[in-house]
């Protein structure tokens, strides 16, 4: 996989979030030599990257863990060839195993309903390009191979892929539209909470109003980039929270919702790994969302 860094940034927390694995991960393939700056082997998880660094990253092939095993789990697969595959994950599901959820993840229905999964992403992640919150809902893209993986991951680096998410947000926007141009990073006080912090990875979501409610909006957020919350943040410091994030809304909700935020993933444009084709894919938000937005339009 091969990334051109965009600003000044840890090696380690830069590749933690190009290759979708944990930090700590990132350090130990990096302590192991499996990636160079600028051509040379770096070993130092510390190492300051700068703006236009080329970065080569080559993680070594997955090894079995007793937690990625094939479950039984329905799950819808919208599209799928020999490349790729998008698939929609339900509010409610964890994307890959880890402490606290060794299964029932999408990663163990993806092993039972899939032919084939990349390796890039390791032996938990396998074939998981991105990810979507546990209690957020909409269509995730899937590598079925490592070529394909290292064609998205790029995409995603060059802010090529399309993604929209659709939303129930507290309150009534101002404007029909804007944008939100924060850097996103940990907070300073919660490690549990991402925060709109001085010296965090650069972030922007653009909005736009798709209808009024009472008490609330329903808003359609596109993606410029990708952090992690980066919607349920930026929402959230203009003062509209999704409704129903037990993270980042206000401690008394205006209204009850149950099981998180009503945050879906509705839309996901990418280019073709093979064929270089533009393809697009959009998808409805589940029954709990539909109740949530007929019950605030009376």
């Amino acid at each position: 996989m091969r990334c051109v860094c965009d600003c000044a940034v840890r090696l380690d927390v830069f590749l933690s979030e190009k290759a979708d694995i944990t930090r700590s991960r990132a350090g130990a393939l990096i302590k192991d030599g499996h990636a160079c700056v600028n051509g040379s082997v770096q070993t130092k998880s510390g190492y300051a990257l700068r703006s236009g660094d080329t970065v080569d990253f080559e993680p070594p092939e997955p090894e079995p863990v007793s937690w990625a095993v094939p479950q039984d789990i329905h799950i819808d697969v919208v599209y799928q060839d020999a490349d790729l595959a998008v698939v929609f994950k339900p509010s409610g599901m964890v994307v890959h195993p880890a402490a606290g959820n060794h299964d029932g993840t999408l990663v163990n229905a993806l092993l039972a309903r899939l032919d084939n999964l990349s390796g890039i992403g390791g032996a938990l992640r396998p074939g998981i390009v991105h990810r979507i919150d546990k209690d957020t809902s909409g269509l995730l893209l899937v590598a079925k191979n490592d070529r394909a993986h290292v064609s998205l991951s790029e995409q995603i680096a060059a802010h090529t892929i399309e993604r929209a998410y659709k939303a129930i947000i507290i309150g009534a926007m101002k404007a029909e539209s804007g944008s939100v141009d924060a850097p996103i990073g940990r907070h300073p006080a919660d490690r549990k909470k991402m925060a709109i912090v001085p010296g965090g990875r650069p972030a922007r979501t653009n909005w736009r109003v798709i209808e009024e409610l009472r008490g609330a909006a329903y808003v359609e957020c596109v993606l410029s980039t990708g952090r992690t919350h980066q919607i349920r943040v930026h929402m959230a410091s203009l003062g509209h929270p999704v409704l129903g994030d037990p993270v980042y809304g206000p401690k008394k909700s205006p209204y009850p919702v149950q099981g998180g935020q009503l945050l879906h993933a509705a839309r996901i444009g990418f280019t073709h790994p093979t064929t270089g084709e533009r393809m697009i894919f959009e998808a409805e938000p589940e029954d709990r969302f539909i109740y949530w937005l007929n019950k605030l339009k009376g």
